[in-house]
This record gives structure tokens, C-alpha cells and sequence, in this order.
């Protein structure tokens, strides 16, 4: 395999305005996901991004950003845009989709996506860790991925994705974790479908490729990590960053 790390990243949010460049000790909260990035040692990183700010913040600090139509529907889609400038002969077979409000997430993490796409039955690959309790199962904000790991598994089919507590019954529950490895053949299939309408019910674009036959794996973790959607959150990111991420 040959990855690429993408980070797709706009200023439109409504909880925190400006939340890519959002100050974190003194650099850019995009900054600090490129960092992350990096640490992983999978592959180049760029941004493709939705506003010229983001992109003068991310090529100040030295590194590669790709300005992105700002209509584009989702992050998929501006990954698959940038993909274009930035490799336009496919040297990279696999791209991952790393979003921008993650910048606490362990290197660890973006090297595991990755390992799901030794199968090449697999199309796309993503990350899960166990919900630990029945408040977190409850939240429609944490999606859940229907797989199982039996016998130490480290890699699982996901047979659906949800954001009710499912499936039924004793055992796990996994948490999905939105970072994505693709291959680049199914990125492009991917945005070329149209929304599907399970995807729709859940307002889960994953449901999308599962419902046109496309082939998600899991890769498990211990912890999810946390996305800054709030002030809140970027205190906690602060406080956290002021140690090393392992």
C-alpha cells in the first residue's frame, strides 16, 4: 500500500465559528491535526480545504493545502477533489480521510485504519472502540458499527452502521470512529453515487457504500478519540495537548 493522509476542513460550523483555526497554544487547531498526522509516518498529508483562510494558515506553517470548491456536499467529496491536484497519475492506492477536528487523536490510531486493507476483498476501512456504558449507547450522537470481533479478531465485517443501540442483546456494543481508508478506486466510486436511502434514515453517508455492495471493515481500538465541536471541547483539547500524545 501506498496511503495518502487527507484532511478535508471549512470554517462553517455553527457550535464553534472558525473551528479549524481555532487557537491551541498558539497554532491553529488544523495545525495540530496535521502534527497528528505526520507522527503517523503512513504517507504525505495535505489539507483540501473549503476557505482561503484555511489554506494560508496550513502553507504558512509549511505545509501542502488544496483549495477545494466550497460547495462540495462533504469532507468525502473534497478528498476526492484534492486527490485530483495532488495526484493526478494515482501513485497513491489508498487515501485516508482524517477529519480536522481531531487533534488529540493518538498516531496509533491512523496507522491501525490502515491494516483492514491487507484483505483485498475490503474496500474501505475504518476504526471502532468499545462503548463503555449505557449512557454513551444511549447518545445518537455516537454511531454505532454492527461488527464482532470473536476469537481476538483485531479486524471485523461491519454489516451496518446506526445511531441507535444496536444489535440487540448481551455483548459489546463498538462505537464508530469516523476516520476512513480507502482505496482510491472505491473514493471514486463512492462520491459518484448518489445518497442512498438509508443513509438519508440515518444521516450516515457509510450507509452508502454498504447499501451499493461496497465492503467495510473494522479495525478496533481502546478509546475513541474526541472531536472539538464545542468551547468545551477545545478547553479539553487545550488541557490535553499540554502533555505528549502517545
Amino acid at each position: 500500500m501506498n496511503p495518502i493522509i487527507v484532511i478535508p476542513s471549512r470554517l462553517a460550523s455553527s457550535r464553534l465559528p472558525g473551528k479549524p483555526l481555532a487557537d491551541i497554544h498558539g497554532r491553529a487547531m488544523i495545525l495540530h491535526v496535521i502534527d497528528r498526522a505526520m507522527e503517523a509516518d503512513i504517507g504525505p498529508v495535505a489539507v483540501a480545504c473549503g476557505d482561503v483562510e484555511i489554506a494560508e494558515a496550513v502553507r504558512a506553517a509549511g505545509a501542502v493545502a488544496v483549495m477545494t470548491d466550497p460547495s462540495l456536499p462533504s469532507g468525502s467529496d473534497r478528498v476526492q477533489a484534492a486527490l485530483a491536484v495532488l495526484d493526478p497519475q494515482g501513485r497513491h492506492d489508498v487515501v485516508v480521510n482524517l477529519q480536522g477536528d481531531l487533534p488529540t487523536i493518538p498516531p496509533v490510531q491512523l496507522r491501525a485504519v490502515i491494516t483492514p486493507l491487507s484483505d483485498p476483498m475490503v474496500d474501505i476501512a475504518t476504526l471502532v472502540a468499545p462503548i463503555l456504558d449505557a449512557a454513551e449507547a444511549a447518545l445518537p450522537s455516537v454511531v454505532k458499527a454492527v461488527c464482532a470481533f470473536d476469537g481476538g479478531r483485531a479486524v471485523s465485517p461491519a454489516l451496518y452502521f446506526s445511531r441507535a443501540a444496536i444489535p440487540w442483546g448481551p455483548g459489546p456494543l463498538w462505537h464508530h470512529i469516523g476516520i476512513y481508508a480507502y482505496r482510491r478506486a472505491a473514493l471514486a466510486r463512492f462520491v459518484a453515487l448518489p445518497a442512498s436511502p438509508l443513509e438519508k434514515r440515518e444521516s450516515l453517508e457509510q450507509l452508502r457504500a454498504l447499501e451499493a455492495g461496497m465492503r467495510i471493515a473494522c479495525a478496533r481500538v481502546d478509546h475513541a478519540p474526541f472531536g472539538v465541536d464545542t468551547p468545551e471541547d477545545l478547553e479539553r483539547a487545550r488541557r490535553e495537548l499540554g502533555v505528549e500524545i502517545p
